[in-house]
């Protein structure tokens, strides 16, 4: 529900704002002849500020307020809900963010397959324990592909052509042609498929052997095992069961041996593909099977009701349907993304998301049946890897739309973009840039106007607190000097020294001729403002997301953002800010030689392991998409991104060292629980 809904809903009603940063300023303007009673905050209860009272929570529920807004960073929303719900839930008091959001609405179930019956892996182990023989279909029971449809490996095929100067147009419509014009009078090998094309269009340039040779290897690049099942066979291989791989396929056997051996199967007897017998398994693939094992008692495990579970049975087998992973995903809704779906790269996406969360055809051993993440590998692989990957190739394209040779990263978030920016552009002047608003602001602060404007970015301490952590300066409590700027003196001496030593770091950096490329990640700029200061360059600011653009325009700073601004991406992202972050803590200024100084590291040997883990996931996760999609370079799917990536408060997280994480911001002087923002 938008907030213009909310309000008319109560437009006779005493409302307060919760929040006192200049984002409430402007909500203000927007609620004019609404009845804003007054002003909420977590740490200041009393006094004025825009022109209204700042109010306790017990005087906002003795006044009646039925509506308290929250005016803050999406990050601090879900805090400041998770504070005062049981009072607002207590006193009828709704509770929404600047965007008319509810923040009362209780967290939902994780995504589960409640309802739904299903096999368990207990249950097909007993089947495998109790039978002779095992056969199993391969592609989508015992493999499956990271796309979402077994026609993308024909559009891969055709682009992974035109990279090497073959233009087949209409490529992937030719290839289903062939396959089934053939599979009228046969079930033909992929090589005859091929044959067919290139006699039927008198294609040139190319050999059968070699389309069918790309398409193999197409497939061998987007195949995955299922690897609960792997299991399962293998262990009915080891007691000595025959295992046999039965296939409707126009690869051969051989061709789908070189397969299942990428994959690392070999716990098999033989394989039945369907073009080597000339025939499928509706029609005579399972006599065949039957004349192997004529006296074994086999179950058949597959994912087609009529394929392999009605045509096994009547071959007198015992059937097991297993749903294979697209299965899944369907029968999920396609966890919301389905309307984002359009393009071949958004395919590949998704089914990169699907061959992960869904590999298990096993969804239904708990009672809740709830989808879950049970690693931090898999936290950074499906959540952060897509809107990462997609930032990573955008900055890729601006740096060349812009003819741009030089980029900084701004530590600590810049720390994983820029290892996997340097993977796609090896000739510009890539620099991981130390620096942080403490640094920054240290430095670069100059009048009574920046003093102003670092007391509005408010900060949950005291005012000594406040001096000492964003200033270095320590400071007794006066009762006379009650605001920053009563410590202009302090606060412009300690800058100027600090300005030095930032300008002889900067001095020591090798910065190729022209602007310089400025990647932030989730910020409003103020880095960026402090930083060209001290520079004779021009900054150009590509951030991932940019906080109140307008306020940074205004003050002439360059910047262009991945997500602009209401996309909705920060208020999911926040949850993972603990993850996309450097090993080392945060720089909070330099000494007299340039070199950085950094806070105390307050995250212990697990928190950096589990770090790790999530960027290992998100770095596998780039690697592997710009594989699989030959038009990587210009993906734009950046609301298919910022939807999978509020996945992570729909999907159960089960990784305790993940939940266990905080995100803690010395500058604002908070700390979150990253277990209270999934």
């Amino acid at each position: 529900m938008e907030l213009k809904a909310v309000l008319q809903t109560y437009q006779n009603d005493k409302i307060a704002i919760y929040g006192l940063s200049p984002l409430t300023q402007t909500l203000l303007e927007q609620l004019d002849g609404c009845h804003v009673l007054g002003l909420l905050d977590g740490y200041q209860t009393s006094g004025n500020l825009y022109g209204k009272s700042i109010l306790s929570m017990e005087e906002a529920v003795r006044e009646q307020v039925r509506l308290i807004i929250v005016a803050a960073r999406p990050e601090s929303c879900k805090v400041i809900a998770k504070r005062i719900e049981t009072v607002c839930a207590e006193h009828g008091i709704t509770l929404v963010d600047i965007h008319g959001e509810d923040l009362r609405t209780p967290k939902k179930a994780a995504y589960s397959f409640s309802g739904i019956s299903g096999a368990s892996k207990e249950m097909v182990r007993q089947l495998i324990d109790t039978h002779d023989a095992v056969s199993a279909d391969l592609f989508d029971t015992l493999l499956m592909r990271r796309t979402l449809f077994p026609a993308d490996v024909f559009e891969i095929v055709g682009l992974r052509l035109k990279q090497k100067g073959i233009v087949i147009d209409c490529f992937p419509q030719k290839r289903l042609e062939g396959e089934k014009e053939l599979g009228k009078t046969t079930v033909p090998t992929l090589l005859e498929i091929y044959s067919y094309i290139l006699e039927r269009y008198s294609i040139p340039g190319i050999r059968p052997e070699e389309l069918a040779r790309l398409e193999w290897e197409t497939d061998r690049d987007l195949v995955v095992p299922r690897k609960e099942l792997c299991t399962l066979l293998r262990e009915a291989h080891q007691q000595g069961k025959p295992v046999y791989i039965v296939s409707d396929t126009f690869y051969t056997k051989d061709q789908l041996a070189a397969l299942l051996n990428h994959c690392g199967i070999t716990f098999y007897t033989d394989i039945l593909a369907s073009c080597d017998y000339r025939t499928g398994k509706t029609q005579g693939l399972f006599t065949v099977l039957r004349q192997r094992i004529p006296e074994k008692h086999c179950v058949h495990i597959g994912d087609s009701i009529d394929a392999d579970i009605k045509s096994a049975e009547r071959s007198g087998y015992t059937a097991c349907q297993l749903f294979s992973g697209l299965e899944l995903f369907e029968k999920a809704g396609y966890l919301g993304l389905w309307e984002k779906i359009h393009s071949l790269s958004s395919r590949i996406q998704t089914g990169m998301l699907a061959a992960n969360l869904f590999n298990s055809p096993f969804q239904f051993e708990e009672p809740e049946r709830k989808i879950h993440v049970a690693d931090a590998y898999d936290i950074g692989y499906l959540f952060l890897g897509p809107v990462i990957t997609g930032f990573v190739i955008w900055l890729y394209r601006q740096m060349r739309q812009r003819g741009l040779k030089n980029i900084w990263f701004c530590a600590r978030d810049g720390y994983l973009i820029k290892k996997l920016y340097d993977q796609l552009d090896t000739s510009a002047n890539s620099v991981y840039f130390l620096t942080s608003r403490f640094a920054a602001i240290r430095a670069g602060i100059e009048d009574d106007g920046d003093i102003h404007y670092v007391e509005s970015m408010r900060f949950s301490g005291s005012l000594q607190e406040q001096l000492r952590e964003r200033f270095g300066i320590s400071v007794e409590a006066d009762a006379e000097r009650g605001r920053l700027l009563d410590y202009r003196e302090e606060i412009l001496k300690a800058a100027e020294v600090n300005r030095k030593n930032y300008l002889t770091y900067l001095q020591n950096l090798e910065t190729a001729e022209g602007e310089i490329a400025f990647c932030d990640f989730s910020a409003r700029g103020t880095v960026q403002m402090y930083v060209q200061r001290l520079l004779d360059r021009h900054l150009k600011g590509l951030y991932f997301s940019q906080l109140d653009p307008g306020y940074m325009e205004a003050k002439g700073l360059e910047i262009s953002p991945f997500y602009s601004g209401d996309s909705g991406v920060y208020r999911n992202f926040y949850v993972l800010e603990a993850v996309i972050t450097a090993p080392q803590p945060s720089v909070f200024g330099f000494d007299e030689n340039g070199d950085a100084c950094f806070v105390r590291e307050t995250r212990s040997d697990e928190d950096l392991r589990c770090i790790q883990r999530v960027q290992d996931g998100a770095a596998d996760y780039f690697e592997m998409f710009r594989k699989l999609d030959p038009e990587w370079e210009s993906l734009d799917e950046r609301s298919l991104g910022s939807l999978i990536l509020s996945l992570v408060h729909k999907i159960e997280i089960q990784d305790r060292d993940f939940l266990s994480l905080t995100v803690d911001d010395p500058f604002f002087h908070r700390v979150s629980n990253v277990s209270d923002l999934v």
